[in-house]
């Protein structure tokens, strides 16, 4: 199982569904996607379109031999595993989403729903040119977010304060808008989000299921921010195992 992570965490943000997945016999890999680690930090704005980063979970498959695999993505993580998920189909066995839609479902929010509009100005203040945003970010400190411990957050700022770190984090927003990945998800997909997530609006997650002609489960929490995998983390293991049991028999 290939775990991917969003900003501005890290893998580690799923060490405690790596920690329940090995105990259920699973082997579970969450990496540091491409920027996040020193050895794998591209220069160039363009380096961080979305194919690339699709491009590199195959790849991270192929190095660890697995031939099929099932696919977890929060935030970016989740934006990545979508297109992921549609191109791949012939190796992702099944596919958890969490907190950001099927991104013809997101794309069709920012256009013409004024909530998810306001919800993502943030990305705005994040495209601006190196280093405005930059500077603004590292001195702020590390970033309260909720859910999440704050000794993680400290880590996370500790590593995202490292040279060219977070330049290459605030590409992702740089190189992308969202437009142009129609591809429908035919594999059994779970969509994890959340009612209280202030960046994502309820249109597009109950839009989602358009983009999604495979065996499909909304599960909504309620009371619950963005960060799920650090906020419930035991309801995110038990959502992820059950999603799990049940794609087996999907196929």
């Amino acid at each position: 199982m290939l775990l991917l992570h969003g900003f501005p965490e890290f893998g580690i943000e799923w060490e405690r569904q790596l920690i329940g997945l090995a105990a259920a016999g699973y082997r579970a890999v969450a990496p540091d996607q491409r920027g996040y680690s020193p050895g794998v930090r591209p220069v160039g704005v363009g380096r961080y379109r979305l194919d690339h980063a699709v491009t590199d979970v195959a790849a991270i498959a192929d190095s660890l031999g697995w031939r099929r695999f099932d696919l977890v993505g929060h935030d970016w993580g989740a934006a990545v595993g979508w297109i992921a998920a549609a191109r791949y189909a012939h190796r992702v066995r099944s596919f958890t989403a969490v907190s950001v839609p099927h991104l013809g479902a997101f794309a069709e929010a920012l256009r013409g729903d004024p909530v998810q509009r306001e919800a993502s100005k943030y990305m705005d203040r994040f495209r601006q040119p190196s280093p405005i945003p930059e500077d603004m970010i590292l001195a702020s400190g590390p970033p309260p977010l909720p859910g999440v411990p704050p000794e993680k957050c400290a880590e996370y700022f500790r590593r995202l304060s490292e040279p060219g770190a977070l330049t290459a984090a605030l590409n992702w927003y740089r190189a992308n808008d969202f437009e142009g990945y129609p591809e429908p998800v035919t594999v059994p997909t779970l969509f994890v989000a959340s009612t209280l997530d202030p960046f994502v609006a309820p249109s597009g997650v109950h839009a989602t299921h358009r983009w999604v002609t495979g065996p499909y489960r909304l599960v909504n929490l309620d009371g619950i921010g963005h960060h799920i995998p650090e906020e419930v983390p035991e309801t995110m293991t038990t959502l992820l195992l059950t999603h799990l049991a049940g794609a087996g028999s999907a196929r």
